[in-house]
């Protein structure tokens, strides 16, 4: 969560020691998946330090298998190498440094992946970090193909299977990869239409749960969009509004994201504030609700500094979405913002972007190709954008819904307006 604003928010630099953490990671869970599960790849469970240990750890007594039991932080932690290609276009580095990885990490999911009863394929023991449900006979955290866990590996499965495309390498891994993928267990929909948080529509312990990893799909994940996955969309924003808008600082910094992506830049507004609360001298005590320190840090014994990088992440969020493959702009912009400006944001596919809005809608914006791709924009449908280099308008194709698209050259500066330019 402390790297979500790195490449976003231009830092990609910053990104860096952890993605070096992650290789070293990937070596000693490499020894942890062998002698604790029989795998290939390696794996990572929900703690680690600085000599980066991948074993379980935890002293929490009866609880230690509902934290420690956690086998899928290396997936998690794959999404970083992804995202840094995303954001770069950076080929060598994929081929060189992240895709042998994401690989490896592969392999572990392959091989702790087991059928159940349907045909699906699920993951076993499993758990939601740190949330349990209800059952007749009290609460429990274990059960078998948790949602947060499919959709890592949807996630991972996916990362591989492109990077893999555009290496040009592993066919057959590469077609193992979506045999799989596509027997992954569904995600499903449970009684109150919320998206299901285990693999049994199961009550949860507690409705307002900081908690939301099995919403991973919504961000930081890619797997579930309005226009590719709508029911499973509309049952997640169900999952967020049971969830309530009291939680911790760094539980409200992912809701800030996970509405921004819902398109709610209103409620987005709300979580921040919620999170914004002062915390006078002598209250320290905030577990469960946000609030900032006079210094800005997160109120949470000592400080969650989690909460703060993750409002970064959302609030660019709001301004800025590129995970469907296209720019968003001003993709949940809230009613109080009617007015201003952001320079230097990235976006995926090697696209650096500026912004300025006034009346609460797109006036112009400028991107900076850093790769040569084709670029997709979208400012809403009601946006009618004319495209220029310089003085010279550039040809575009418009789709129905206002989506245009144009070719770029490395290193050239487009501009976009709502009207001709003139100069």
């Amino acid at each position: 969560m402390n790297y979500w604003p790195a490449e976003v928010c231009n830092l990609a630099e910053c990104h860096q020691p952890l993605l070096e953490m992650i290789k070293n990671l990937s070596e000693n869970g490499a020894e942890t998946a062998a002698v604790h599960y029989g795998t290939r790849g390696w794996t990572v469970h929900h703690n680690t330090d600085i000599w980066a240990h991948t074993a379980p750890v935890g002293n929490y007594g009866e609880g230690d298998p509902a934290w420690a039991l956690w086998q899928m932080g290396g997936i998690w932690l794959t999404q970083h190498l992804w995202e840094h290609y995303a954001f770069s276009g950076d080929e060598a580095y994929l081929r060189d440094f992240a895709y042998p990885i994401l690989k490896e990490a592969a392999f572990f999911a392959l091989d702790w992946l087991i059928e159940d009863s349907s045909g699906y394929l699920v993951t076993s023991p499993s758990t939601s970090p740190e949330h349990k449900f209800r059952t007749p006979e009290g609460t429990a955290a274990i059960s078998e193909g948790a949602t947060m866990d499919i959709s890592l590996i949807w996630e991972l499965f996916t990362n591989s299977i492109e990077a893999a495309h555009i290496l040009g390498v592993d066919s057959e891994f590469r077609e193992e990869l979506i045999q799989k993928r596509d027997r992954l267990l569904p995600l499903q929909i449970g009684r109150y239409g919320q998206l299901q948080e285990w693999s049994k529509d199961f009550e949860d312990e507690d409705v307002f749960h900081r908690h939301t990893s099995h919403l991973i799909g919504v961000h930081p994940g890619r797997q579930l969009s309005e226009r590719d996955t709508p029911e499973l969309f509309a049952a997640a924003r169900t999952s967020l509004e049971r969830r309530g808008d009291e939680s911790t600082g760094w539980s409200l910094g992912w809701r800030v994201a996970l509405w921004s992506r819902f398109g709610e830049g209103d409620r987005a507004l709300e979580l921040l504030s919620n999170m914004l609360r002062l915390v006078k001298d002598g209250e320290t005590e905030r577990y469960e609700q946000g609030g900032v320190y006079a210094s800005l840090l997160g109120a949470h014994p000592p400080f969650q500094i989690d909460g703060n990088f993750a409002a970064t992440a959302g609030i660019a969020e709001m301004l800025l979405q590129s995970h469907r493959s296209t720019l968003m702009l001003l993709p949940a912009l809230p009613d109080a913002w009617q007015a201003g400006e952001v320079r230097g944001l990235r976006a995926r596919g090697g696209f650096e972007v500026s912004i300025r809005w006034e009346n609460g809608s797109l006036e112009e914006a400028e991107i900076t190709s850093c790769s040569g791709h084709r670029c997709s924009v979208s400012a809403g449908s009601e946006a009618k954008l004319t495209v220029y280099h310089g003085d010279i308008e550039v040809p575009i194709q418009r789709a129905d819904d206002g989506t245009i698209s144009f070719s770029t050259d490395t290193g050239t500066t487009y501009r976009l307006v709502k009207q001709p330019y003139a100069g």
